[in-house]
């Protein structure tokens, strides 16, 4: 799936869009530089599964927790400042993946191999007329 926007506005059409596309999938990975707008798109997706928390990046915790209103769980990661692998399994990276519930992982090119075998790869870039492009696709 592939879509572009100019106004975040924009983002809660996406965000709606990609999670009924992947309505059985819980594992998605973010890449793209620095100020593309993953946090933002990850913000928006909270917001139509009706997070009750304030959603911000995780970078100096790695991983934030959040709850819907229906109780269910949500982990926001962020790789960005991980400096070795041992942060990664010190926060028991394993249980967050394979929980079953829903996992953002921004700077996942950072542990990519650490992903699990099937997730949602979302590559974000700009174009060359000032677009963003979200391009999501099912890795098996």
């Amino acid at each position: 799936m592939t879509f572009y926007y100019r106004d975040i506005k924009d983002l809660k059409h996406i965000a709606i869009e990609l999670l009924s596309h992947y309505k059985d999938e819980r594992i998605f990975a973010f890449f793209g530089k620095m100020g593309i707008g993953k946090t933002t798109f990850i913000k928006e997706i909270c917001r139509v599964l009706n997070v009750r928390n304030i959603v911000c990046s995780p970078t100096f915790s790695i991983v934030n927790e959040y709850a819907t209103i229906g109780g269910q769980k949500i982990y926001h990661f962020d790789f960005y400042r991980v400096k070795n692998l041992q942060e990664v399994y010190d926060i028991g990276y394993e249980e967050y993946f394979y929980s079953g519930d829903y996992c953002f992982i921004e700077w996942s090119e950072n542990i990519e191999f650490l992903l699990p075998q099937n997730y949602i790869r979302i590559e974000m870039e700009e174009t060359s007329d000032g677009e963003r492009k979200i391009f999501a696709n099912k890795i098996f």
